[in-house]
């Protein structure tokens, strides 16, 4: 057996508290590493130290390896726990910490390489006869006739996809051929901010199917252990928003052939530590293999709420050699869990990311809800990084019930400072065919394709199934969850600007110009802070109108900014790599009336 004493965990916000916290259930001490914009963020507050480990900018210091390693030489860590996302999934990182005599919590790199990448564990699928989906890797170097014959020979509607990472980053679909190329070049651009890799392949997508998880847990002994599937199929631009544990309405038979086939995998890649094979399923409930999460994965304590376990403390007891048939004895699933993930984030405004400080940031204190936040009230949402505020989690003895108690919980938060997706939640979970079951990846899109901020009258509200479960007889008077409801769904301040509507690029934005009332283009502004990462035109250049003038990325999210008429560009404000703050001037026109 190897005692770690102490971790450095290589990540930040919630998942760094979540794994301090089953650091203390474990009695490990904990080192917090920060960026120079995540400074006063409860995670650093919470570790038993902390330390800086460089710049906002995530390659400076998430996806730094020699600054983490670094970080972990000082501080004395034995263990590095890499959570989700950033280096979590990259098998030179896991090589670099137990070349530096460090303990890896995740598994054995080698795995990390066959089934982290997406291209290699679909390889291994195909060679074990488990379903996948048409798929072709786009082979380096690559041009345009390449990726053309790839697609045809795939066909149409298709998925662009990163080979490396995660969370729908790097991801692209594509509807038709004459969008092939500028999706192309998006998600490759993505996928290397993101991973810091950009190989691509194509897969054929299937419209009308559900998202389904198991997860996986193996040991250093050649145990592997399924421990129930999740649903995943509430999506919006390939990233999920609620996740359920156990699937929704899924025959047994079908439940049993995605856990053997997740075995499968697992037992021939050897796996150690946490992980999660996906699968698409459709309606006849036939099922394909999409990708493995070599890592603990952002919805797991739903999971953890229906079995009664601590995936992430069992992740440090594999890496220090313990068996898991002694760490899990006869366990069965009990009852429904359903978690949301609570972003600061402008649902009216195609969900583009809303930073700055949160003035208020209050969670109630219920016994069926668990929150996991890396934000306190007074802490500052960046520009540098993911937007995710808090992952929302009810359990109850059955679907039902899980429902209404976190539409309940989700009345109880309050949050001022930020745009937030509560009232969209909410309303989501409120649906009729998401009460009833009835879930597909395309419901959002179907559903809420134009949400708007309800303003709903009592009569109305008093029709909500969540109005009839929470009356006077059980939490609380309908007096005061009245009062919740009217407060929380006050119509919000329109915006000035806003993306253009029915833009199906998942991570990509065209932001509007607005003209001024002389008839004479205004000079092209940010709406939100971030970072440049392509300047498209030059002085004395002529443009059309709509074309793409400055590409910016802004809390991992794509930003085009476009001539607003057929004009000549004048100025050029900006550089590629210059961070940028809102309402910064990035292109002017010369001077054109109508």
């Amino acid at each position: 057996m190897k005692k770690i004493q102490k971790i450095l965990i290589a990540n930040r916000t919630e998942i760094a508290c979540r794994v301090i916290s089953a650091c203390k259930a474990l009695d490990i001490k904990s080192v917090a590493v920060y960026s120079e914009a995540d400074q006063g963020l409860r995670h650093v507050r919470l570790a038993d130290e902390s330390i800086c480990i460089g710049k906002s900018d995530s390659h400076e210091s998430y996806l730094n390896i020699e600054s983490l390693l670094f970080a972990a030489k000082k501080t004395n860590a034995q263990a590095v726990h890499p959570g989700y996302g950033f280096l979590s999934e990259q098998a030179l990182f896991a090589e670099a910490v137990l070349k530096a005599g460090l303990v890896w919590i995740g598994p054995h790199p080698k795995t990390i390489e066959q089934m982290g990448n997406k291209v290699e564990a679909k390889k291994i699928a195909d060679h074990l006869k488990i379903p996948t989906l048409p798929w072709v890797l786009l082979n380096e170097p690559w041009d345009v006739k390449i990726l053309e014959n790839a697609a045809k020979k795939i066909g149409f509607p298709l998925l662009l996809k990163a080979a490396s990472g995660g969370g729908g980053r790097g991801m692209r679909l594509v509807e038709k051929l004459s969008d092939l190329h500028e999706k192309a070049d998006s998600a490759l651009r993505e996928a290397k901010s993101a991973f810091g890799k950009s190989h691509l392949f194509l897969e054929k997508y299937l419209p009308y199917a559900r998202h389904i998880e198991v997860q996986v847990l193996g040991d250093v002994h050649g145990n592997v252990i399924a421990v129930g599937e999740r649903e995943c199929s509430i999506q919006r631009r390939h990233q999920k928003v609620i996740e359920e544990c156990p699937a929704v309405d899924l025959s047994e038979k079908t439940c049993k052939k995605l856990w053997d086939a997740t075995l499968k995998l697992a037992k021939e890649v050897h796996y150690e530590s946490a992980g999660t094979c996906e699968f698409l399923v459709d309606p006849k409930e036939d099922f394909y293999f999409l990708e493995m999460n070599t890592r603990i994965q952002v919805e797991h304590p739903v999971t953890e709420q229906v079995w009664g376990l601590d995936l992430v403390a069992l992740q440090i007891q594999i890496a220090q050699g313990h068996k898991l048939p002694s760490l899990i004895k006869d366990r069965k699933p009990q009852g429904h869990a359903i978690e949301v993930r609570l972003y600061a984030e402008d649902p009216e405004n195609s969900f583009m990311p809303s930073c700055g400080k949160l003035e208020q940031l209050s969670f109630p204190l219920l016994p069926f809800l668990r929150i996991e936040t890396g934000y306190e009230q007074g802490n500052e949402i960046s520009p540098y990084y993911d937007s995710m505020i808090a992952k929302v989690v009810c359990w109850g003895l059955d679907r039902n019930q899980a429902i209404q108690k976190i539409i309940f919980a989700l009345l109880e938060i309050k949050i001022l400072g930020v745009q937030t997706n509560l009232s969209y939640l909410k309303d989501v979970l409120s649906h009729p065919e998401f009460y009833s079951g009835k879930l597909s990846t395309r419901f959002l899109e179907e559903k809420f394709l134009n949400w708007k901020n309800p303003k709903q009258n009592l009569m109305e509200l008093k029709k909500t199934s969540a109005w009839e479960f929470f009356g006077e007889n059980n939490l609380g008077s309908q007096k005061n969850y009245k009062s919740l409801l009217l407060e929380d769904l006050q119509p919000k301040r329109a915006q000035d600007r806003h993306a253009t509507e029915g833009n199906t690029n998942p991570t990509q934005y065209n932001e509007k110009q607005i003209d001024s009332d002389d008839g004479v283009a205004s000079p092209l502004q940010s709406t939100y802070p971030g970072k440049v990462i392509k300047v498209l035109v030059c002085p004395g250049q002529k443009v059309k109108k709509g074309q793409i003038a400055v590409l910016c990325e802004s809390m991992k999210m794509e930003l085009s900014y476009v001539a607003p008429a057929d004009t000549t560009v004048k100025l050029v404000y900006v550089k590629e790599g210059q961070i940028i703050t809102a309402k910064t001037l990035l292109v002017d026109w010369v001077l054109e009336l109508k």
